[in-house]
C-alpha cells in the first residue's frame, strides 16, 4: 500500500478530514449496473464490501443497492452527486471526460487482467494521478478488465479484411478508434445492451474480454470467435465514492480501509476478472463455437493499423496535460511484463 499512501493527495484523500467522531456507523450505499451474477458485483464489490466491514469492525458496512439508481454512463456522476456512495466507472462510457485513461486500452498489453490492472494502478499513481482526472469524487483504484476478443454472427475472422464493415458493439474509449481504424463500425454502448443488440441484428458482433459472452448470455447467439493473444484492446474502470460520504467516515475507519484499496483493489479485480474469463472461455468451447486464435500475420495487420493511434494519444491528449505519454507506455508495458512472469 506504499502508493496509495505516497498518493493520497492525487486520489483526492488528503482533503479528507475526520468530520464524524469515532466508533459512528456509517453505511456506503454501492450500486453496480451489471447483472449480479456479474464478476464485477459477485467477485469485486461483494467481497471488497465484506472486507470494508471487517476491518472497521462493522462500524462502515455496504448496502449493495438491488439496482443501479442510473446507468452505467452516468454512473460517475451519480456517485458525485451522492445518489449513490460507491461504484465503478467504465471511462470509456463518456467521451472527453477523460483523456490519461486510455493508457492501458492499447493493443496488446498483456495476457492477465491482474498483471494489467495492477501495473495500470502502479504506473496512474506514479505518472497520471497528478492530473486529477477523477476530480469531485475519491477514486479507490483503477483497474482493467480481460484483454478484449471478438465474437460475431457472421463469419471467421482471421485477417483484417474479415472485419471490413461488420457493425461491432464496442465499449467506448480508445476501443471505438481501434474499431475504425480495423475497418469495422464501432456501435458505442453499454454492456448490458449487448443481449438486444445481437439477438435483433442491431450489430454483428462485439469485442468483449472473454468473461461476457457467459456473464451476459450470449453464448447461444454467438457464432464465430477470435482470440487475439495480448488481447485486442482493454477497458479501463475505476472503483470510485462520494466524497462528501467518504468524509463521514472516521478518519480512524478510513486508515483501516486504506490497505483495500489501490493496488490492493486492483489485484482482487484483475484476480476476479481472469477467473471470469476462463469460465467464460470455457463456455464457448464447451458451445462448440468455431474459435480462431489470431496469427503472427493478422497481429501484424493489426498493430499497423492501431500504432498511429499511440502517438495521436502522446501528442494530443498526454501532451497538453503536461504528461509523457510515451514514457507512461514504456513504463506500463514494462511493468506488465514483470507481473506476468511473476
Amino acid at each position: 500500500m506504499r502508493g496509495i499512501v505516497k498518493s493520497m493527495r492525487g486520489f483526492g484523500l488528503a482533503a479528507l478530514v475526520a468530520s464524524a467522531p469515532a466508533g459512528a456507523q456509517v453505511t456506503l450505499n454501492a450500486s453496480s449496473w451489471v447483472p449480479p451474477g456479474h464478476p464485477i458485483t459477485a467477485t469485486m464489490l461483494a467481497p471488497f464490501c465484506a472486507d470494508i466491514e471487517k476491518a472497521t469492525a462493522a462500524r462502515v458496512k455496504c448496502n449493495i443497492l438491488p439496482k443501479a439508481p442510473v446507468g452505467a454512463v452516468q454512473t460517475f456522476d451519480g456517485v458525485k452527486d451522492g445518489l449513490m456512495d460507491l461504484s465503478f466507472v467504465t471511462h470509456g462510457y463518456t467521451p472527453g471526460r477523460f483523456a490519461l485513461t486510455d493508457a492501458p486500452e492499447f493493443p496488446f498489453m498483456g495476457d492477465t487482467a491482474e498483471a494489467t490492472a495492477v501495473a495500470y494502478q502502479r504506473i496512474y499513481e506514479r505518472m497520471l494521478a497528478g492530473a486529477n482526472e477523477h476530480r469531485d469524487v475519491v477514486l479507490l483504484s483503477v483497474f482493467t478488465h480481460g484483454p478484449g476478443q471478438m465474437y460475431n454472427t457472421k463469419r471467421a475472422i482471421s485477417a483484417l479484411k474479415d472485419l471490413d464493415g461488420l457493425k461491432i458493439r464496442v465499449g467506448g474509449g480508445l476501443v471505438n478508434e481501434i474499431t475504425k481504424n480495423l475497418g469495422a463500425v464501432p456501435m458505442l454502448k453499454p454492456a448490458p445492451e449487448s443481449y438486444e443488440l445481437l439477438s435483433t441484428g442491431v450489430a454483428d458482433g462485439l469485442f468483449f474480454p472473454k468473461e461476457s459472452p457467459l456473464s451476459f448470455k450470449l453464448v447461444p447467439l454467438i457464432k464465430h470467435v477470435t482470440y487475439v493473444p495480448g488481447g485486442l484492446y482493454n477497458v479501463s474502470f475505476a472503483w470510485i465514492a462520494n466524497q462528501t460520504k467518504w468524509n463521514q467516515i472516521p478518519e480512524s475507519d478510513r486508515k483501516a480501509i486504506q490497505p483495500l484499496l489501490g493496488e490492493a483493489l486492483a489485484r482482487r479485480s484483475g484476480q476476479a476478472w481472469d477467473a471470469a474469463d476462463a469460465k467464460g472461455e470455457a463456455a464457448v468451447r464447451e458451445a462448440k463455437i468455431p474459435i480462431v486464435i489470431a496469427s503472427a500475420q493478422f497481429r501484424a495487420e493489426i498493430k499497423a493499423k492501431t500504432e498511429p493511434l499511440e502517438r495521436e494519444w502522446i501528442e494530443k491528449k498526454a501532451k497538453p496535460m503536461g504528461v509523457d505519454g510515451a514514457a507512461v507506455l514504456k513504463a506500463l508495458r514494462a511493468e506488465i511484463a514483470v507481473l506476468q512472469k511473476k
